[in-house]
């Protein structure tokens, strides 16, 4: 947890409770100012942290995720909210996903897949840890993780609806 820079020792995990302090202070309604003034910082300081993980609000919407029990539920809520591309498959429909194919018409498809998520502003992924990070890379942008399990995930998972339904309506609004 602790790093080096230069001659200073930094605890990375105090910077990180620091930070989570100062956004939950600003959700719950305190100003910019007086959360710099509470923590010694400038205001521009402050702003520059909400900047880092802000997600523009609107714009076009992906739901993916694997492996996952209650696809259809799941599906039809998305579709409730006006998510704009669904992409939800159990165990069984990605491994057939994976068999039904050969080599180069996996690769082709996986790749149009991805090339069409870049697309979408936004793109949350129901699955495990190391899935999350990959997709990330992979999109070269901001992706809503949902950690449904650690990696490998090899059974179907329940994803309440309302949890998801609950970040739709905040990126919407």
């Amino acid at each position: 947890m602790l790093l080096r820079i230069g001659d200073k020792i930094v605890n990375r995990q105090k910077v990180h409770q620091t930070i989570d302090a100062m956004l939950d202070m600003r959700s719950a309604g305190m100003s910019q100012q007086e959360v710099a003034g509470k923590y010694g910082v400038d205001r521009t300081a402050i702003s520059r942290i909400e900047s880092l993980g802000e997600i523009r609000k609107g714009g076009l919407i992906a739901l993916v995720g694997f492996p996952i029990k209650n696809c259809e539920e799941l599906a039809n809520m998305a579709r409730q909210e006006g998510v704009d591309y669904c992409l939800l498959l159990s165990e069984k429909e990605r491994w057939n996903f994976v068999q039904e194919k050969s080599g180069i018409e996996l690769f082709n498809q996986i790749m149009e897949i991805i090339a069409k998520l870049r697309t979408y502003d936004i793109v949350i992924f129901l699955g495990s840890n190391m899935r999350i990070r990959l997709l990330e890379t992979l999109l070269d942008k901001d992706v809503i993780g949902v950690q449904i399990g650690e990696s490998p995930i090899a059974d179907d998972k329940y994803v309440n609806p309302e949890d998801i339904r609950t970040i739709i309506r905040q990126l919407k609004f």
